[in-house]
């Protein structure tokens, strides 16, 4: 699979098949209406009216996918192609400008040549002075590609999102792998050169081949079960290896398509061995490339890079072994000549002597440091002494006794306040019961009057504000009776 296949282009719904457009415009210069046409019709000139016409291709159709069979195909002296894409139906020109073909590279152009079926990718446009429509080509790809193409670019979108290709989560390859584990077909030319290179740079390394298909349907499931497998070689009875390289030969992406199926991504993610992907060529990219630990462009590369060179790696040694017999030799040097110095001293000239001194320095040295101590516990008895003191007047007992007391003496006060005010409250009261006693309206029917009340229990202060048929309440101070309003037998005032 070619690196310029890695961005998504366009956005088509589904890879090679066009777009159907719908386009809806008037030639002329103003606005549709339903009206009669004018009088005088606007005329374009020819180039006007096919610069209009490109215009509105560009615009309504612009970049699509197109598939059909090359023919009259063609090189011009200036380095553009030109050919035809048919079908039994119709033709289409192709214009594939020399920049545009430079960055395809000669994998993409192999596939152009007549009689061959492909799928183009480009912007629908007029060659203005022939009035030719065509197509400006800017990617080539082999029919059945544009599907796989376009579920390749979702299954790597999708698990980009959740983070199998970040750089943090690749793990760092062993310097000097001492066992490598190799999931490949064991009769392709991959593990042939594989074998050839890594032995060639370095005798001694051992190899697992653990054998799979690495092409044709179901492939991936045992690429994926070979992976899970040496990532456990206990279930397989063998040693651990140090990595796992997982590769196979060039080819086509229908070739190469087992090693971008989601199992083969999940299984190198979940490998608990670094892995190394090497599938294909230099230019074929997979999702195991970019889900691996390193991506190796070929499976001799691979080799390459988990191998060390063992004549560039024995120079190196003897180079360090030069170096360590060097370093040792003045080590060596620098201790006999300290040791000599050490032996010229007094100390072993006269031992005795520095003995004796360094009894009389032990000695004033033991003798100042019990003074040292003496003075020192002294004072912080003293300290200890005070802070006694001190802690015996905020004795927590005494603060508890005094605050016992206070609370005491308190509750004393408190409660004489509460008698006083109480007993002012009581006499007040009695004193206004008294005075309400004496105005009270009940007071007065004891005496022997009466009040009138309406309905509503309003006192009726006047007679004039009464009128026949109302209904009285008079109240006594035993009781109340109703009564009607009704005119006086004489028929004179209420």
């Amino acid at each position: 699979m070619q690196s310029h296949f890695d961005q998504t282009v366009g956005n088509q719904s589904k890879i090679g098949h066009c777009r159907g457009v719908q386009l809806d415009f008037d030639l002329r210069s103003g606005p549709k209406s339903s009206s009669p046409p004018a009088a005088v019709p606007e005329v374009f000139r020819v180039v006007d009216l096919t610069r209009k016409i490109r215009e509105l291709l560009e615009k309504g159709v612009g970049d699509v996918w197109v598939e059909g069979e090359v023919s009259n195909f063609k090189r011009h002296t200036s380095g553009h192609y030109y050919f035809t894409l048919k079908d039994s139906l119709s033709r289409l020109a192709c214009t594939l400008f020399r920049g545009q073909a430079d960055r395809l590279g000669q994998k993409s152009l192999g596939r152009l040549r007549d009689g061959v079926k492909v799928q183009l990718f480009g912007r629908i446009s007029v060659y203005e002075s022939q009035g030719n429509y065509q197509i400006i080509v800017q990617k080539v790809q082999e029919c059945g590609e544009g599907a796989l193409q376009a579920k390749f670019e979702e299954l790597k979108q999708r698990l980009s999102g959740e983070g199998l290709f970040d750089p943090k989560r690749k793990r760092p390859l062993p310097k000097y792998p001492r066992r490598i584990g190799v999931v490949t077909s064991p009769t392709g030319a991959a593990i042939r050169d594989f074998l050839h290179v890594l032995h060639r740079r370095q005798r001694g390394i051992s190899v697992v081949i653990y054998p799979t298909r690495v092409q044709g349907k179901g492939a991936a499931a045992e690429i994926a079960g070979a992976l899970r497998a040496l990532g456990v070689p206990a279930s397989l009875g063998i040693e651990p290896v140090d990595v796992i390289v997982v590769t196979r030969g060039g080819g086509s992406l229908e070739d190469l398509w087992e090693f971008n199926e989601e199992t083969v991504a999940r299984a190198i993610a979940d490998c608990p061995v670094p892995v190394v992907s090497a599938v294909g060529h230099e230019i074929d990219f997979t999702i195991s490339d970019f889900v691996a630990d390193l991506r190796a462009p070929t499976p001799s590369a691979a080799a390459e890079i988990l191998s060390a060179d063992s004549e560039e790696l024995l120079r190196h040694l003897a180079q360090m072994s030069s170096r360590l017999s060097r370093s040792i030799g003045s080590r060596l040097d620098m201790i006999r000549q300290g040791l000599e110095g050490v032996l010229r001293t007094v100390l072993f000239s006269e031992p005795a002597r520095r003995l004796r001194e360094h009894q009389q320095t032990l000695d004033h040295l033991s003798e100042g440091l019990e003074r040292e101590v003496t003075t020192w516990l002294q004072t912080r008895r003293l300290t200890l002494e005070r802070i006694a003191g001190g802690l015996r007047f905020h004795s927590p007992e005494r603060r508890i006794s005094e605050a016992g007391h206070f609370l005491e003496v308190s509750k004393n006060a408190m409660w004489q306040r509460c008698d006083e005010g109480a007993r002012r409250i009581r006499s007040c009261l009695e004193q206004k019961a008294a005075v309400l006693g004496a105005l009270s309206p009940s007071a007065a029917l004891a005496r022997g009057y009466t009040l009138t009340l309406d309905p509503a229990g309003r006192v009726i202060r006047q007679a004039a504000a009464l009128k026949e048929g109302d209904l009285l309440v008079t109240r006594f101070a035993d009781g109340s009776v109703r009564s009607v309003v009704s005119p006086p037998p004489d028929g004179g005032g209420r």
